[in-house]
């Protein structure tokens, strides 16, 4: 099942039989607003703090996939999460409603395409029928924890980017109708010594670019293999990095071809900043707009490059620089 030195090639090619996206406001007025199963228009939620609303985020796009997949919360066998709050509480609480036993992940905004990749894992080895993967970020949760509480109206530069409030969930199983996944590359941690927390697409996209090289070396595949190769959230910065390192490394992927799932989700006219990011910015462009696309027949394969920044509240205290990982996962129709 291992191709190469970094790729699991799925054999029994296990389907994603549901797959839900809920979101916040911001997103609601975004460009992908009609690929969302549920948008909220505050973002409370109806709960008392921004981290029980992110909770309740992902239990929707749980109870949503599971629905879809026509089956119900008892059925589902293993459930593989991760967010970005200390201890991945938003995953945990999660996994306390579903009953269901948990693997917690945590690979920063790479956790989309990590919950996936080991969902799939479980059902391509025949360690479970099934397996639901899933993800969440909230923007008022992750600035209050990574960079300061909204409360401070805190300046901000044009670097920096918005967090995404949503979550997305995927149920992958033996058997069914849906898009599958073909393969996962499991990404290397890459540190250029960037240490700004406002900076985040420059460090990440190096660790896209050493995933998306490694995944076509151990594929043995040609770039234009892939109607889209989207990274998880490079935003405008880091996207331009991305495109001009590839090129560097010899691998001119097309602009047509090339994008982020961080540019895509907003709007031009929304202040963003240089665009989105979060766990939940890969997850709800890949497990709504992506799936749907899939299933209309107007994307065969795609590769989702998640990104993710390895640093903590306590790592940017102590002066640490930021360690950044990216994990792809190829789904075709």
């Amino acid at each position: 099942m291992q191709k190469g030195q970094q790729t699991w090639f799925f054999e029994s090619q296990p389907v994603i039989i549901g797959s839900a996206a809920v979101g916040g406001p911001f997103e609601a007025n975004g460009a992908l607003a009609d690929d969302f199963d549920l948008l909220h228009g505050d973002m409370w939620l109806g709960q008392k703090s921004f981290e029980k609303a992110e909770k309740k985020l992902l239990e929707q796009a749980c109870e949503i996939a599971i629905d879809k997949a026509g089956m119900k919360k008892e059925d589902v066998q293993f459930f593989v999460s991760g967010d970005l709050m200390n201890q991945i509480i938003s995953s945990s609480f999660a996994a306390r409603t579903l009953g269901v036993p948990f693997l917690g992940v945590f690979g920063a905004c790479s956790s989309s395409m990590e919950s996936l990749a080991i969902a799939s894992l479980i059902v391509n080895s025949k360690a479970g029928k099934n397996a639901l993967a899933a993800c969440s970020s909230h923007n008022g949760s992750v600035e209050k924890q990574f960079r300061y509480p909204t409360e401070y109206g805190a300046q901000k530069p044009p670097s920096a980017q918005w967090t995404v409030t949503g979550a997305g969930a995927a149920l992958v199983a033996d058997q069914g109708e849906g898009p599958r996944v073909i393969a996962a590359t499991v990404g290397r941690v890459v540190d250029m010594g960037i240490s700004d927390p406002f900076n985040m697409g420059a460090a990440m996209a190096p660790a896209a670019v050493d995933t998306i090289q490694a995944h076509f070396r151990d594929m043995d595949i040609d770039p234009t293999y892939y109607d889209v190769i989207a990274t998880g959230d490079l935003g405008k910065i880091g996207h331009a990095i991305a495109g001009d390192l590839l090129k560097k490394h010899d691998l001119d992927i097309p602009e047509e071809i090339l994008t982020d799932c961080g540019l895509m989700i907003y709007k031009d006219d929304q202040q963003v900043f240089a665009g989105g990011s979060g766990c939940a910015c890969s997850g709800t462009v890949t497990f709504g707009h992506f799936m749907k696309k899939l299933k209309k027949g107007e994307f065969k394969r795609i590769l989702v490059v998640a990104t993710g920044a390895l640093l903590s509240p306590l790592s940017y205290q102590q002066k640490e620089t930021i360690p950044c990982i990216a994990h792809a996962v190829a789904i075709e129709a």
